[in-house]
């Protein structure tokens, strides 16, 4: 075969090869993050429908308990696991916001899922946070608490129930935090996706269930 041939040859394996669902894979970083099929049409219809008006948007998989980060343009800056709400359940319990931590039952103890304009704010303790809810006292932080609750252990746990141990606050590690959360979120509104542990996707997100069904996606 002619020099010219062989090249032209090798030219369209190159092209072929950089396209494949292999090489796209290792040049995106979010379609390595392992996320659920729920979280990437999620990603998907926000990044298609501009739903996050030019903010920084966060989606915390409940079912998952991994919280993922983008930027303004939409950019993925990476993903973490985070406690969540010890009870499952989708809707925050009527004046939870108001309650004292020792007057909320164990079954009030959710995560509501949807989505959410978060502001930047801080705790009676001042250290800064993300509400992702005011009026429900639900925000972003960084994990803490008594060391008999083994927060930062929890996070580190496969196991998923050892991740719900919250009163509703989400809580992520503080390295994760520091580097993706607080740049953004930090300093002025994002958006915050929350998706639902209890009630079907669609319920809180049908723009999205109907955009990209479940039934059309790629196996």
């Amino acid at each position: 075969m002619p020099r010219r041939a062989l090249l032209a040859s090798a030219g369209v394996l190159l092209a072929a090869a950089a396209w494949s669902p292999a090489a796209l894979a290792a040049a995106d970083p979010w379609s390595r993050s392992g996320a659920s099929v729920d979280a990437q049409r999620l990603v998907r219809w926000v990044a298609a429908s501009a739903n996050h008006q030019g903010m920084a948007f966060a989606v915390i998989d409940k079912p998952a308990a991994t919280i993922h980060v983008f930027g303004p343009a939409g950019g993925y800056a990476g993903s973490a696991p985070v406690l969540l709400g010890s009870a499952l359940g989708d809707r925050s319990a009527p004046g939870i916001g108001q309650k004292p931590l020792s007057q909320i039952r164990s079954h009030e103890r959710t995560t509501p899922a949807g989505r959410f304009v978060s502001e930047p704010g801080s705790n009676l303790q001042g250290h800064d946070i993300v509400w992702i809810d005011y009026d429900a006292a639900v925000s972003l932080h960084r994990v803490r608490g008594a060391p008999a609750e083994r927060r930062v252990q929890r996070l580190a746990s496969p196991v998923l129930a050892e991740r719900r141990i919250s009163n509703g606050c989400v809580n992520s590690p503080a390295e994760f935090y520091n580097r993706c959360v607080a740049p953004w979120f930090g300093r002025e509104a994002g958006v915050v996706y929350v998706l639902p542990d209890s009630e079907p996707f669609a319920t809180f997100f049908p723009a999205a269930d109907a955009a990209y069904p479940l039934a059309n996606l790629p196996s």
